[in-house]
C-alpha cells in the first residue's frame, strides 16, 4: 500500500498585525503586508492541539511526535498535553521533538521514512525585538499531519537532506530573540545545500518535473534564491499574510498545497534550516480538513501593535487591581483530567451564549474578561470564558465554539483549559 499523508490541517490564530503599524511606532521596520500573532492566551501546545482538531480522522494514531522550537516547558513532555486534550487512547505514545526549527520537517521525514501510524504536529511563536525584521517576518501558526500506509491524500514518493555545521541563525535558552549572522554569508551556504538535496531528492523520487514548490525558512534571501533557481511555475508562500512560523512553516505550506492540490500534481517540499531538507509527494486527492489554511487567514482580525508587544513580554502595561491567579494543584489537575483537558463531551460541540458579561477589574494579561453562560444541545449549561472576541459585537444567542486555551500562568504552570469563541 502507498505510504504518505492521510490527512492534514493547518491553524492560523485569529490575530494578526499589520506590519506598516510597527513602523507607525518604531519608524523603522515594518513592510508591506500582514503576520500571524498568537493570542496572549495561546502558546504552542494550544496551537498544536487546535491543528490536530482540524483533522477528520476516523482511526486514532499509534504515536504523536511534536516538534517546536518555543515549547511551554522544558524538561516536561508538552505533547501528553495535546495528548490528552484529543482523548488518546494511553497506548498511543507521545514525544517531543524539539531545540530547533529544523525539528518539525525532520520528524515528518523520519516518520515517512517509518512505518505504522503517526500524528506528527508542529507549531511555533516567532518574535524578535521592537522594529526587527524578526518580528515583522516572523509568525504564528500549527500544522499537523496523520502519516499512515493506505488511504492517502498524498503518496510519499522520496527525499534526501543536506547537512552542514555552519553558524547562521541562533537562540541561547531563555532568550526572547533569535540573533543571525549576515545575510550574504547564509545564502552562501544555504544555495549549494538546497541544490544537492533537491537532485538526490528527485532522484530517490524517480521524477524530472515538479508541479508545485513549498520552500520554507527563515533566512528570506535564501529562501527567494531558491525558489526562483528551481523554476516551478506555481508556488506556495504565506510570507505576505502569515509570515514565516518558524518550526511549522514547512508542515503549513504542504498542508496548504495539499488543500489546493488536483490529482496526480507532484509536490516538493524544501526547508532551509541547518541544512536542506527536501521531500516529493504526488497528490491524490484534495485534503479537506474541517477548516483550510486560506480560512484560517481569510477570518483574520487586526491586532493593535501596542497589544502584541504586550502580549510578547515586550512591554508591561498596567494590569488591572486585582490579585493574580494562584498556581493550579497538579493533583486537583490529574482528578479532573477527562474534564479539564479533554472536555469531554462538548469539546467538539456548538454552544449558544445564554448571557454574557464584560469585567474589566478581574485579573487579565489582556483585559478585559468576558464570562459567558453557553448552552449546549445536550441541555448541558457551563460558565466560560470567551476568547477571540469583540465585546461590542457580540449578542445574547451568539454561536460558540471551543478552543483549548490558557486561563492563567503561575509559577511556571500553564492552566490550561478550554475556552469559547464565536463560531465565524
Amino acid at each position: 500500500m502507498p505510504r504518505g499523508i492521510v490527512a492534514s490541517a493547518g491553524y492560523v490564530p485569529y490575530r494578526r498585525l499589520q506590519r506598516t503599524a510597527i513602523r507607525d511606532v518604531m519608524a523603522a521596520g515594518g513592510g508591506k503586508g500582514t503576520r500571524s500573532v498568537a493570542g496572549f492566551d495561546e502558546d504552542t501546545t494550544t496551537m498544536a492541539v487546535e491543528a490536530c482538531r482540524q483533522l477528520e480522522l476516523t482511526n486514532g494514531p499509534d504515536a504523536l511526535w511534536f516538534s517546536t522550537a518555543e515549547p511551554a516547558y522544558l524538561d516536561k513532555t508538552n505533547a501528553n498535553a495535546i495528548h490528552t486534550a484529543l482523548r488518546l487512547d494511553e497506548s498511543v505514545t507521545a514525544f517531543d521533538f524539539g531545540g530547533a526549527i529544523r525539528s518539525g520537517i525532520g520528524a515528518l521525514k523520519s516518520v515517512l521514512d517509518g512505518n505504522g501510524t503517526t500524528l506528527v504536529v508542529a507549531s511555533d511563536m516567532r518574535t524578535g525585538l521592537p522594529g526587527s525584521a524578526d518580528e515583522s517576518n516572523g509568525g504564528d501558526a500549527a500544522a499537523a499531519m496523520v502519516v499512515g500506509d493506505g488511504d492517502v491524500v498524498a503518496t510519499y514518493l522520496g527525499g534526501a537532506s543536506a547537512t552542514k555545521e555552519f553558524l547562521e541563525r541562533w537562540r541561547t535558552p531563555g532568550s526572547k530573540r533569535s540573533k543571525t549572522w549576515e545575510d550574504r554569508f547564509g545564502e552562501a551556504m544555504y544555495a549549494p545545500l538546497a541544490e544537492h538535496a533537491w537532485n538526490a531528492a528527485l532522484k530517490a523520487a524517480d521524477v524530472t518535473d515538479v508541479d508545485v514548490l513549498c520552500v520554507a525558512g527563515m533566512h528570506q534571501r535564501s529562501v527567494s534564491r531558491v525558489a526562483k533557481r528551481l523554476g516551478v511555475a506555481k508556488t506556495i508562500d504565506l510570507g505576505g499574510t502569515v509570515g514565516d512560523t518558524g518550526t511549522a512553516h514547512a508542515m503549513l505550506l504542504l498542508a496548504a498545497a495539499l488543500e489546493e492540490a488536483t490529482p496526480d500534481e507532484t509536490i516538493a517540499l524544501v526547508s532551509l534550516a541547518d541544512g536542506a531538507d527536501v521531500l516529493v509527494f504526488k497528490s491524490v486527492r484534495r485534503a479537506a480538513p474541517k477548516r483550510t489554511v486560506r480560512q484560517h487567514i481569510d477570518a483574520a482580525q487586526d491586532v493593535t501593535y501596542a497589544r502584541f508587544l504586550s502580549w510578547r513580554g515586550m512591554i508591561t502595561p498596567e494590569p488591572p487591581n486585582r490579585p493574580e491567579p494562584a498556581r493550579v494543584s497538579a493533583p486537583a489537575a490529574e482528578r479532573a483530567t477527562e474534564h479539564k483537558f479533554a472536555f469531554d463531551g462538548m469539546a467538539d460541540t456548538c454552544g449558544t451564549i445564554a448571557t454574557f458579561t464584560v469585567d474589566r477589574l478581574a485579573y487579565s494579561p489582556s483585559p478585559p474578561i468576558v464570562f459567558a453562560i453557553v448552552d449546549f444541545p445536550d441541555g448541558t449549561r457551563a460558565p466560560l470564558e470567551l476568547t477571540d472576541v469583540d465585546p461590542e459585537a457580540l449578542h445574547v444567542g451568539d454561536e460558540v465554539e471551543m478552543t483549548f486555551r490558557k486561563l492563567s500562568t503561575a509559577d511556571g504552570i500553564h492552566n490550561y483549559f478550554w475556552k469559547a469563541k464565536p463560531v465565524r
